[in-house]
């Protein structure tokens, strides 16, 4: 009997969570622990990591996990690592369920820079309005550009405000629109976005409207994450799933 793990915390691990219970697949679906109150779910939900690959490791034999799905972001480098070792460590089957990376279109104004690293410095010089949009886990890494003034855009109010001298925060949950995103740049005289290519369409909004406005986009890289089998919709891993229990998996 399938017994699914999903690596979750995406619009696409949610899909799946609800096509699975939809399907009577079971399934359990992890969650980092980032977000206060994520979104209800159909299927068991867990929270929390799991302690390296060794620990994640256990946890499937622990849980009978027959399948492994990542469906973490793009950027979620160290567990999607942690997946593979885990997963090939032993013997159970993996796939991650990812999003197609964004490609500059006519009309984008791109820079591209490998890492946080690299988008902090390249932000040296005078000081500019910048959207960060990059949700809450490296802003403290732009502290050492105070010189700018930040838009953060968070999906929950953080406990302590950020360290950056000059900001404005907006929480708000997504899904964003074109319109809705290039309202919010233009209230607030933005000239530089600062995004991940996370890919896909639920967070391409952002991108959109600094097209749209002619604003140039610092645009981070994804990190390098090991080989392993990649769909990109909902129904390829279903396929995967039920070609894998005709073979008896």
């Amino acid at each position: 009997m399938t017994n699914l793990l999903i690596l979750g915390g995406t619009t696409e691990a949610s899909a799946l969570a609800a096509e699975c219970a939809a399907g009577g697949i079971a399934a359990t679906l992890s969650y980092a622990g980032r977000t206060a109150a994520p979104a209800r779910q159909p299927v068991a939900v867990r929270v929390g990591g799991f302690g390296g690959v060794a620990g994640l490791a256990a946890y499937m034999r622990d849980q009978r996990v027959t399948h492994v799905v990542d469906a973490t972001h793009p950027f979620a480098a160290r567990i999607s690592a942690n997946a593979v070792a885990a997963a090939e460590a032993i013997g159970v089957p993996l796939i991650a369920l990812g999003r197609p990376a964004w490609a500059a279109r006519e009309g984008d104004r791109w820079t591209r820079v490998a890492d946080i690293a690299g988008a902090v410095a390249a932000l040296g010089g005078p000081a500019r309005r910048v959207m960060l949009a990059l949700g809450r886990m490296h802003v403290e890494a732009f502290a050492a550009q105070p010189q700018h003034h930040y838009l953060l855009r968070f999906v929950d109010r953080p406990p302590i405000p950020p360290a950056l001298p000059h900001h404005a925060l907006v929480v708000d949950r997504g899904p964003f629109t074109l319109v809705g995103d290039g309202r919010l740049m233009k209230a607030n005289g933005i000239d530089l976005v600062v995004a991940k290519n996370a890919g896909g369409s639920g967070a391409v909004a952002k991108i959109d409207a600094a097209r749209a406005l002619g604003l140039p986009v610092l645009m981070i890289d994804r990190p390098a994450i090991p080989e392993r089998p990649e769909v990109h919709d909902v129904a390829a891993v279903l396929r995967w799933l039920h070609h894998d229990a005709w073979r008896g998996v």
